[in-house]
């Protein structure tokens, strides 16, 4: 395995979170993995994102370029990061704010209502946990259980009530991926 990942979105979307928890997720499966985070100087309602690559191998550099996934969680950064999906790659993006489609078409692309689901499940907080349930489910790298156990890990056991809610929102994520 060798999964080169950025999570793009406005700051307090979760987005740094995300890719929190794809590296404490490797590094649960035994991989060796890097998270490099990025974010303008306002952080909430700013710019942010992250690269994340996790691999059987030692991780040579943390920037990620040519990305073997993106996750767009707004309009400006499917604008900014559609571009850097290599060919054959995913872009998953956030198609309760995104009106418009992504423009390439040597790539698979998977549309997901993130906020959506999030408002049915009663928390918006957990929009980027469906997101992370999408990006499981078509990778196919990383189980639900992973993910949870990766949770565990960040926020240890003060946070337990938060589990369940988190992990449903991670299986309807995954569910949305299904189609």
């Amino acid at each position: 395995m060798n999964l080169q990942m950025i999570f793009a979105g406005f700051g307090g979307q979760g987005v740094l979170l995300m890719g929190q928890l794809i590296a404490y997720a490797g590094m649960v499966m035994g991989k060796e993995v890097s998270w490099m985070p990025s974010y303008g100087p306002e952080m909430r309602g700013g710019s942010a994102n992250c690269s994340v690559v996790v691999s059987d191998e030692p991780v040579g550099s943390p920037r990620v370029e040519d990305a073997d996934v993106v996750v767009a969680m707004n309009k400006p950064s499917l604008a900014v990061f559609e571009k850097s999906v290599v060919p054959g790659g995913l872009l998953i993006y956030n198609s309760s704010l995104i009106d418009v489609k992504p423009t390439r078409t040597d790539i698979r692309v998977a549309a997901i209502p993130a906020n959506d689901i999030a408002a049915e499940l009663g928390s918006a907080k957990v929009t980027n946990m469906v997101m992370l349930g999408a990006v499981a489910e078509l990778t196919g790298d990383f189980t639900a259980e992973e993910l949870v156990d990766a949770m565990r890990h960040k926020f240890g056991p003060s946070k337990e009530h938060m589990m369940p809610k988190n992990r449903e929102a991670i299986e309807r994520g995954m569910a949305a991926a299904k189609g």
